[in-house]
């Protein structure tokens, strides 16, 4: 979450960028923010005014989320939530757990604020790219040969044509990403 003093001026500019507009709206008493994501980025930026400055990290489960913090020995808030009757933060998670509506925080040693936002389903076009994991359409491309490679030592391995190719593909991948 960015600071700044003309939400409009930064909403063009970034969209001049090229950003996708995920969010623009009015959190009450005159303030606003506004996300948006550069291409392919798993990333998304939001700014606005009248909001505390930090950092967002979106979380399927908040719950769980904040539990693991604490196994940690992270202090962690209790989790809040927006009213939508009311427009105001309310303590506990979203009773109906509505993505980009339940929130929890925690600072680092430094004092630098982290919000978790708990997300369980993505708006349309909210999507991550697989270009996020490989950069670029090259880097998929490259990716998609290293799998077929080492798909290929698997059949002469087993000795057997693999009918299951596109779970196996997958899985490789997705271990190939997470490294």
């Amino acid at each position: 979450m960015i600071p700044v003093s003309d939400v409009d001026r930064a909403k063009d500019f970034y969209q001049g960028l090229g950003w996708r507009l995920d969010a623009d709206f009015p959190l009450g008493d005159g303030a606003r923010v506004v996300q948006l994501t550069p291409p392919g980025s798993a990333c998304s930026v939001s700014f606005g005014n009248g909001i505390a400055p930090g950092m967002e990290l979106v979380v399927k489960d908040i719950d769980a989320a904040r539990t693991d913090l604490e196994r940690r020995g992270i202090e962690v808030s209790e989790p809040f939530h927006r009213d939508g009757s009311k427009g105001k933060l309310v303590p506990g998670v979203d009773p109906d757990h509505e993505s980009y509506n339940s929130y929890a925080s925690f600072k680092d040693p430094d004092g630098n604020a982290w919000l978790l936002q708990e997300v369980t389903t993505r708006r349309p076009g909210r999507t991550t790219s697989p270009l996020a994991a490989y950069g670029s359409e090259q880097g998929l491309a490259d990716a998609l040969r290293r799998a077929s490679e080492a798909h290929g030592r698997h059949e002469a391995q087993t000795g057997q044509t693999d009918e299951n190719w596109p779970e196996w593909y997958a899985h490789f991948m997705a271990d190939e990403a997470a490294d």
